[in-house]
């Protein structure tokens, strides 16, 4: 089987690894969902006038599945994958045959495929119920903003298995590392109520820029292609740094050993 085929295969493997461990499809999938139904119904109802009078669940929508790309990919991987090191599967699979880019091109796929999966249920969700129109004319940058900033944070996730000793370790560290960012990048809470320094510091990591980059091509008030290449080439960029952090610090062993 040449090398595309076993990546195929592996990744239909994750897939139904995946779909059939309910913990994983419920924080991954589900608290995303969650999290849409709490701030929508709660802040629904007012007008974001410093940002040209937007619907606070308009504002919403593309806040939390920016959360939910994040959590299928950063959170999702770093987790599992320091789960299967500390239980000495990625040291099996490492002795197979079975070549490290093929196991690794599995699971982004399956966060890949996730991400889209929660960025159609959130906006279905944000259609019938709040009336949130899908940007139909904006599909193309909001598919390509998807893309990079999915492909960016798995290799987030990736390369933080490093800093993670433990399968006990790994939701804390995770949580740790992404929900302050939440909060200062204005996806819990919109930017108008931000302190400018405090987006300002945010301004450093990529869940500003990739939050950014979604607001735009999401809001029906932007005009022209919803492409915002500035954030969406810092958001690579991270990509980038990350992928190269990940090929030096990887391993496939348990750290206690």
């Amino acid at each position: 089987m040449s090398g595309l085929g076993l990546a195929v295969h592996q990744f239909r493997f994750d897939q139904k690894t995946f779909w059939r461990n309910p913990a994983s499809v419920f924080f991954t999938v589900m608290l995303p969902v969650i999290f849409l139904l709490i701030f929508a119904t709660i802040f629904g109802n007012d007008t974001i006038h410093e940002l040209g009078g937007v619907q606070t669940t308009t504002y919403y929508v593309p806040a939390i599945i920016t959360l939910g790309v994040i959590s299928a990919s950063t959170q999702s991987l770093a987790i599992n994958l320091t789960v299967d090191r500390e239980n000495g599967i990625l040291k099996r699979t490492r002795a197979t045959p079975l070549p490290g880019w093929v196991f690794i091109a599995g699971r982004v796929g399956n966060s890949i495929v996730v991400s889209v999966i929660s960025l159609i249920v959130l906006s279905v969700i944000g259609l019938v119920i709040y009336g949130v129109e899908i940007p139909w004319d904006h599909l193309p940058a909001v598919f390509t903003t998807l893309a990079i900033g999915a492909a960016s944070f798995c290799c987030l996730g990736v390369a933080l298995t490093a800093a993670i000793p433990s399968e006990d370790a790994a939701a804390p560290i995770t949580n740790f590392c992404l929900l302050p960012l939440y909060f200062l990048s204005g996806v819990f809470i919109p930017e108008s109520e931000i302190p400018d320094g405090v987006l300002s510091f945010a301004d450093i990591f990529p869940i500003r820029h990739f939050f950014e980059a979604f607001f735009a091509a999401w809001n029906p008030a932007t005009t022209g292609s919803g492409f915002e290449w500035g954030d969406l080439a810092i958001v690579a960029a991270w990509g980038v740094v990350f992928l190269l952090i990940a090929l030096k610090t990887f391993r496939w062993t348990p750290r206690h050993t």
